[in-house]
């Protein structure tokens, strides 16, 4: 296959010892509020975040302050956007069914789908308050049924004071209860508790590397969405596309920061020629362009391929987080890929719409992940267990000796008891 870099990034990895710095502080922060809980939490917050409130939930009081504080055109953008998500959500959840059938004569197997019940989710703030995170957690945990959810985020760093428009997020989307609370001081109170904070089953959101790494370390004490790393997207094009709409969409991405990857993929060499010119020009007046400059130059990539054959090929290889389609035949690239987190289909949309509004779920794999799994949904918070029921003698006889006869030949003796007195009580 013909593949040609017309600009190539560096490989978007973390050194060995940043890593292992990262683990540290996250593991010592872990233990920290694990063996003395809301002392070690109200420290940390203050050291990290210059917050040290009364108390780090919010009373439905302060809740209605804050929500008022905002426009009533935001608080009618938030609305909107979480009925979309909220929607396509509830069509999700109605595709999940209980089963129950009778496999042969006299044994019934079945699975029910029970939600989780109780979840936490961190919605990040700093230089981008991850407003919409809000919907993609909360809205979509609450229609898969969760009982509890609770929700943090941290102060806003310029104001210092709760940030309005993701309370506002969070209170619309349903959390039970708000906690103005960041970073892994946050991720571990909800995984433990704390005397304010009862522990959950599971957190979801995204967040920075110390919050990814503070969810690897929790998990299996609680239950995690996924490991998300830098925000990644891949556009193919071909030549019935422009160069303004390609660099457009790669940057819009790329400012996420310094090193999320953006990449194009397409047959035409022109094309990619104006787009990498497109973007120095866009660069020049991109309000963002400190960040969305820095991540095209170091992980911006342009790849020319020969057929749309080798732009699937490619594209499964590099199994993106967004994949933005603008191709005189979108559906072929539906039908023929298998790695990817989303993907954006046709010029009419773009990953924004997905990020902020238009109804499917932002927090999405990274890093290849999308080689084994989707992103968050409303299966996610979704436990689906397995029951069985015997319901006559012939049947209890029949699969207890082939269970005897399987236990015998892995040796476990106490097992194939368990099948003999079945087959003796009711042969």
């Amino acid at each position: 296959m013909a593949r040609e870099y017309v600009k190539r990034g560096m490989t978007v990895t973390d050194s060995r010892e940043h890593e292992v710095k990262t683990q540290q502080v996250v593991a010592g922060i872990l233990a920290d509020v694990e063996a003395r809980g809301e002392a070690a939490i109200r420290e940390m917050s203050a050291k990290f975040d210059r917050w040290s409130p009364k108390k780090f939930r919010l009373s439905d009081d302060q809740i209605a302050e804050i929500v008022g504080t905002l426009p009533q055109q935001t608080i009618d953008d938030i609305k909107w956007a979480q009925t979309q998500v909220r929607r396509f959500a509830e069509l999700q959840k109605s595709a999940l069914q209980d089963i129950e059938v009778e496999t042969i004569p006299g044994v019934i197997l079945g699975h029910k789908n029970i939600p989780v019940s109780s979840v936490g989710c961190y919605v990040p703030g700093g230089r981008y308050p991850m407003v919409a995170s809000a919907h993609m957690s909360v809205v979509t945990a609450k229609v898969a049924g969760v009982a509890k959810v609770i929700a943090c985020t941290p102060p806003d760093p310029q104001s210092g004071l709760p940030p309005a428009a993701t309370v506002a997020a969070m209170h619309f989307g349903g959390a039970d209860e708000i906690y103005i609370l960041g970073g892994v001081q946050a991720m571990a109170a909800m995984a433990y508790g704390t005397s304010e904070i009862t522990a959950v089953d599971m957190l979801v959101g995204p967040g920075n590397q110390y919050v990814a790494e503070a969810k690897r370390q929790l998990f299996g004490k609680v239950g995690i969405d996924l490991l998300a790393g830098p925000t990644e997207v891949l556009v193919i094009a071909d030549e019935t596309t422009d160069a303004e709409m390609v660099a457009t969409d790669l940057l819009g991405q790329a400012e996420h920061g310094p090193t999320s990857p953006a990449v194009l993929l397409t047959d035409s060499r022109q094309l990619a020629e104006e787009t990498i010119v497109e973007i120095g020009r866009q660069l020049e007046t991109l309000a963002t362009a400190d960040m969305a400059g820095q991540a095209w130059r170091d992980h911006g990539e342009v790849i020319v391929v020969e057929t749309r054959e080798e732009m699937v090929q490619v594209a499964d290889e590099i199994a993106s987080e967004h994949v933005q389609i603008n191709t005189a035949d979108p559906d072929y690239f539906l039908d023929n890929m298998r790695n990817y987190g989303a993907l954006f289909l046709g010029n009419r949309t773009n990953v924004a719409f997905g990020d902020k509004a238009i109804g499917t779920n932002h927090t999405l794999p990274t890093r290849k992940a999308a080689r084994y799994t989707g992103g968050l949904w409303v299966g996610k918070f979704i436990k689906t267990c397995t029951y069985q029921r015997v319901v006559t003698d012939e049947a209890s006889v029949e699969v207890g000796e082939y269970t005897s006869r399987l236990c015998a030949i892995e040796g476990f003796v106490a097992h194939k008891a368990q099948a003999d007195l079945r087959v003796k009580r009711y042969g």
